[in-house]
């Protein structure tokens, strides 16, 4: 009776285990690469570069650095402010985006190819296919403008000179 067989009573041949361990392997690494959320990571190393170094950083999202160069990890898809300052230089103020990468867009394409349309909802919502814009942060810092030096002094020959005699200009009397 054909119809009372189980999957078990049917013989197994080594190729036919060879072929399920080949099918569940190209499973799992074809999902694997099609996902930037485990290949990439949801966040970075973000780096801030002084020349001269020893520069004091602050970021908007709350962290900070008592002397460049200074490294955290950021996540992904964050976008902030950065002030750097050193006394003696100008105060710099800048702004970190986040932008598809090309290996996020890689990751992206992996998932619409596999049909992982759950891959591209946590890629989205993780920003694992965004990369902080610009990494490194490489700033080079201007010397504060020094104060303005005072006028040079007047030539002689160019200086107002009084009235012949000695005395002013006469002033009519008022009676």
């Amino acid at each position: 009776m054909r119809g009372d067989r189980r999957l078990g009573d049917y013989p197994m041949t080594d190729y036919t285990r060879l072929g399920l361990r080949l099918l569940v392997l190209a499973c799992a690494t074809g999902s694997l690469s099609a996902c930037a959320t485990v290949t990439r990571g949801t966040d970075e190393a973000f780096t801030v570069e002084t020349v001269p170094g020893g520069a004091v950083v602050h970021t908007s999202n709350g962290y900070s650095c008592d002397q460049t160069p200074c490294v955290w990890r950021i996540r992904r898809n964050a976008e902030f402010g950065v002030t750097i300052t050193k006394p003696g230089y100008r105060t710099v103020n800048t702004q970190v985006i986040h932008s598809t990468s090309g290996a996020g867009a890689a990751g992206i394409a992996g998932n619409v190819l596999i049909g992982g349309v759950i891959g591209i909802g946590v890629d989205a919502v993780t920003g694992a296919s965004q990369d902080l814009k610009p990494n490194p942060l490489h700033v080079v810092l201007e010397p504060d403008a020094p104060p303005p030096a005072p006028p040079p002094p007047m030539p002689a020959a160019l200086r107002p000179s009084a009235p012949a005699g000695g005395a002013g200009p006469a002033t009519p009397a008022v009676h």
